[in-house]
């Protein structure tokens, strides 16, 4: 920063010009956020966080305690009181020696705190300390709780969290050094920004505070993702049916269809040609379809679980079969999609209907007895909230799903991104996973209150057998050859949790893979990477714990694993199918309409 004036202390015009000139900025963008604000979209308050009796449990719980075994919260208080008291003195100290230099500092490390000021500056320094000796403090107190229930003590271990770590000092402008340098160093255009970055997500969400993780210019659907050529060859009001162009000029007999979750859009499988899951099983020598879901308004409230198997499984399959000719098809459901095909090949099972020769479920629940970190969200309070939300909106909007995800992982996917895109004015990465991560969908009223409290919440389908169609549909009817793969550090769909319900289903023809990392790269995990390896025990009667600690594990990726099973169960070689060949109707051209409606109203 450089400021030439005639008199020493003066401004110089241009930095009067520049202050001026962020004056009217700040003017400009005050009366947007008071627009947005005064047209912000409300919802339930019970979206926001748990009702007040737990926290009511929590202090009774702790006053319980103070009262049986005193002597435990004493020695816990004065530990903290100590530590405290000591790191003052010690800063005291430290100022006292002249320079200006910080402590000793024992605190472990942690990247918010990666600037050297956080180290060396006795200000920032003293700040970080006193910040983690607090967070240690306040989650001793919530683990020193022993009077709760153990689901109700993991929902206050959750939210205690969430305090703690909005209240990181990296997350206010005074108390982080990168903003204020930055502040500096910009004379200020960088808070300018910042308030623009953040009244630009709050217009495109209608009042509603998501943070914005990719830079959403920088990518266009089917011109630098979602890019495998194909032709969309049906469509209802549920979803389009891709049929992709092949590579090869044989294909496997057998088609193979994927079902992506609706929750989100089917192109996390297409993002681009180096990492895409499409146009490396087209590469392979299949017939591959794709089902595009979707994005519903509030003209599908009533469109339940049902709809999504009679007219989106049950109708793809029997599309696919007269697009192809064949009588049978290979499946594969991912996530939610993938419990859903677990419904609807128990249906298939009581109507006699043998359409799907082979089953693929891609990190898919079927037994919800263990919630996992969900579980803080599948409580009553919670799920009160959601379904009046519905019925006020006819819908379960895209934002309130990728706000409960995101507040999984709140200091990556919330509060980092927030701080440099709010205070330090950066604009979000060109990252197209990130990018697709927002790009979400809504879901329909009835079908979410189905699943939150039918499958979710009282675990019908592994524990009875869930109503569905007119039909008591039940895990081991699915008794199809079936392959399960499911990741280590999958925090959405748990991998033991997927294990237990593949154990339950009928079929005894089972393949289980565990690869290594979570949900989406365990999943999107090509071989050219050679990055994540896999486990695979063929003993599925062990427990979880004796499969994983018999497991063999393999370097590299399961998609060639997956691809040899498959190969098995897809028939001879025939020459390629070409979408449209022989007059079919080809409505237009891959990605389709259906993945480009965004989630906003």
């Amino acid at each position: 920063m450089t400021t030439n004036s005639s008199n020493a202390g003066e401004p110089s015009a241009e930095s009067l010009a520049r202050m001026t000139q962020n004056l009217n900025k700040v003017e400009a963008l005050r009366e947007r956020l008071a627009k947005v604000l005064a047209n912000r979209h409300t919802h339930q308050a019970a979206l926001d966080g748990p009702n007040q009796d737990l926290f009511t449990k929590a202090a009774k719980a702790y006053m319980q305690e103070a009262m049986t075994n005193p002597a435990k919260l004493i020695e816990h208080q004065l530990g903290y009181w100590t530590k405290s008291v000591t790191h003052f003195v010690e800063a005291q100290q430290a100022l006292a020696k002249g320079t200006l230099s910080a402590p000793e500092d024992r605190t472990p490390t942690d990247r918010r705190f990666a600037n050297p000021l956080w180290e060396q500056h006795p200000y920032f320094n003293f700040l970080k300390q006193q910040y983690m000796m607090n967070a240690d403090a306040l989650a001793q107190a919530v683990e020193d709780v022993e009077d709760m229930e153990p689901r109700e003590k993991q929902r206050l271990k959750y939210f205690s969290r969430q305090i703690i770590d909005m209240m990181s000092p990296t997350n206010f402008l005074a108390t982080n050094p990168d903003a204020l340098q930055r502040a500096v160093d910009t004379e200020g255009e960088s808070l300018i920004k910042g308030l623009e970055n953040l009244i630009g997500d709050l217009e495109a969400n209608h009042g509603e505070l998501i943070v914005r993780l990719a830079d959403e210019g920088a990518f266009e659907l089917g011109g630098n993702i979602a890019t495998t050529p194909g032709k969309v060859v049906f469509r209802n009001r549920m979803f389009e049916l891709i049929q992709y162009t092949p590579t090869t000029d044989q294909v496997h007999a057998t088609p193979l269809v994927v079902f992506p979750p609706w929750i989100n859009k089917y192109y996390i499988l297409d993002l681009k040609a180096q990492n895409s899951f499409v146009k490396w099983v087209l590469d392979q020598g299949y017939t591959l379809f794709m089902v595009s879901w979707v994005n519903p308004d509030a003209s599908y409230r009533d469109t339940g679980m049902e709809d999504y198997v009679e007219d989106g499984y049950v109708t793809a399959f029997e599309q696919i079969k007269a697009i192809t000719g064949e009588k049978q098809i290979n499946a594969v459901g991912y996530c939610i999609a993938g419990t859903t095909l677990s419904l609807t090949l128990s249906l298939l099972k009581q109507r006699g209907d043998t359409s799907v020769k082979s089953a693929t479920f891609f990190t898919a629940l079927t037994d919800f007895s263990d919630q996992g970190e969900f579980q803080p969200f599948l409580t009553d309070d919670f799920i009160d909230g959601i379904e009046a939300e519905t019925a006020d909106k006819g819908l379960l909007p895209s934002i309130v799903m990728a706000r409960t995800f995101s507040f999984l992982r709140s200091n990556d996917l919330v509060y980092g991104p927030a701080v440099k895109s709010y205070m330090m004015g950066e604009t979000p990465p060109a990252f197209d996973l990130l990018y697709w991560n927002g790009d979400g969908a809504n879901l329909p009223a009835k079908m979410a209150v189905q699943y939150l409290r039918g499958l979710c919440q009282r675990n019908e389908l592994a524990d009875g057998g869930f109503e569905l169609c007119g039909h008591h549909l039940v895990l081991d009817e699915v008794d199809v050859p079936l392959c399960a793969i499911a990741c280590e550090t999958d925090h959405i769909a748990p991998w033991k949790d997927s294990y237990r319900g593949v154990q339950q289903m009928g079929s005894t023809d089972k393949t289980f893979i565990m690869t290594q990392s979570g949900h989406i790269a365990g999943i999107v995990n090509p071989p050219s990477k050679g990055k994540y390896g896999h486990y695979t025990n063929q003993d599925l009667s062990l427990s979880y714990e004796d499969w994983q600690a018999g497991a063999e594990f393999t370097a590299g990726s399961w998609w060639p694993r997956w691809e040899a099973w498959l190969t098995e169960r897809s028939g001879e070689m025939i020459p390629a199918r070409i979408p449209g060949e022989g007059g079919k109707e080809i409505l237009c051209d891959a990605p389709g309409t259906y993945v480009a409606v965004k989630a906003r109203g």
